[in-house]
């Protein structure tokens, strides 16, 4: 079982949050708060698994209460601003749910819950094999975007590459011939990719596993896909290339 804390301060929506962790069999309540502040003197008493957070509260956020935890437990963030989604990913919350939700998509913050919780003891054995940090932890592969007025949840793995398109970013995904649009900047992204990801031009960023060939100054994605290699970032490109080159 999956112990749960349930914080919002609207009273209609902690009956429905706690109403939605009953429905769940293998989450347990362990307690409900209408604020951060007593959620915060809960905790100093006793353990849970995870919670379910209001964003927007009075006195203390829910982003800064997670922030001000020693050691958080895993997170599931309930809000009815969408401009949150971004800086909820940056303290690794496994969920983000945008107000109004249905049980359908707690049911899927749910099940990612019990999957973190799962991955944990094989995680906590690995090391990294790259040096260099990343924003994104190896087991979180996903990513949320804003597109028109909707916030869509990514998997990175499925990101082939990202194009940059003045203000905004294309997001080209595999198995689908239209991008995602998002008002976002390259520096901005590459701080949520992890490091098999590589600028290879100020205007992409690719994904290094799904590259097909490298012909002269272009990557080929695919029979169709030809990116340029621009003359900042191509000492960098071809070191990654030496690493990996097993030909004379």
């Amino acid at each position: 079982m999956i112990r749960c804390l349930a914080i919002d301060d609207e009273p209609l929506a902690l009956k429905q949050l706690v109403a939605y962790i009953n429905k769940v069999p293998f989450l347990e309540l362990a307690s409900q708060c209408q604020s951060a502040l007593e959620a915060r003197q809960f905790m100093e008493h006793d353990t849970v698994d995870a919670i379910f957070c209001d964003i927007n509260m009075p006195d203390l956020n829910g982003m800064d209460f997670v922030k001000s935890l020693v050691s958080p437990p895993l997170v599931v963030f309930t809000t009815a601003y969408s401009e949150y989604a971004v800086d909820g990913f940056r303290v690794n919350a496994v969920d983000y749910l945008l107000k109004p939700f249905g049980l359908q998509e707690f049911q899927r913050a749910a099940n990612r819950l019990r999957e973190r919780l799962e991955e944990k003891p094989l995680n906590s054995q690995l090391s990294t094999v790259n040096s260099q940090p990343s924003t994104v932890n190896s087991h979180d592969d996903t990513i949320f975007l804003k597109t028109d007025s909707r916030i869509v949840k990514v998997s990175i793995s499925d990101i082939r590459y990202v194009e940059a398109m003045s203000e905004y970013l294309k997001v080209w995904l595999d198995n689908q011939s239209k991008p995602i649009i998002t008002l976002l900047s390259m520096k901005k992204i590459s701080e949520f990719l992890p490091n098999h990801f590589m600028r290879i031009h100020r205007s992409y960023i690719i994904n290094l596993t799904k590259i097909q060939e490298v012909n002269k100054n272009r990557v080929i994605m695919d029979a169709n896909t030809y990116l340029p290699i621009g003359d900042l970032y191509k000492d960098a490109f071809q070191s990654y290339l030496d690493t990996r080159f097993l030909g004379k």
